[in-house]
């Protein structure tokens, strides 16, 4: 199974980093306002750089003047396996800490997704 993380990252807005585990690297997206807990709630996910794979345990301060300056703080993680997958839309099962179950990625436009509890 492959790994996932959601790094709490308080930057110039508090967001949290929403990390897979795939092709050798970590598939990235920074959500504004949180991932989502309850079924049905939709989250703007804004995909950003593949981040390297020894990222995945990164906590601490980026300094000012650094892409990403702020504090870094892992809020969860564990392993993921995905159930289907296209372009438009990934559907995986998270087995974290604190997030359980099944969740998707559906692409809207240009770096726009939506993170949706299923």
């Amino acid at each position: 199974m492959a790994r996932f993380v959601v790094q709490e990252h308080h930057a110039s807005h508090l967001h949290w980093d929403f990390r897979l585990e795939k092709e050798g690297v970590l598939k990235s997206w920074a959500v504004p306002k949180g991932i989502p807990g309850e079924t049905a709630v939709k989250r703007l996910a804004i995909q950003v750089e593949d981040h390297r794979l020894d990222y995945i345990d990164f906590e601490g301060t980026i300094p000012e003047g650094m892409y990403g300056a702020g504090t870094v703080t892992i809020w969860d993680k564990g392993t993921y396996k995905i159930e289907s997958e296209s372009e438009k839309r990934i559907v995986f099962e998270l087995k974290g800490k604190r997030l359980k179950g099944n969740y998707s990625l559906v692409h809207l436009k240009d770096k726009q997704w939506l993170l949706i509890k299923l």
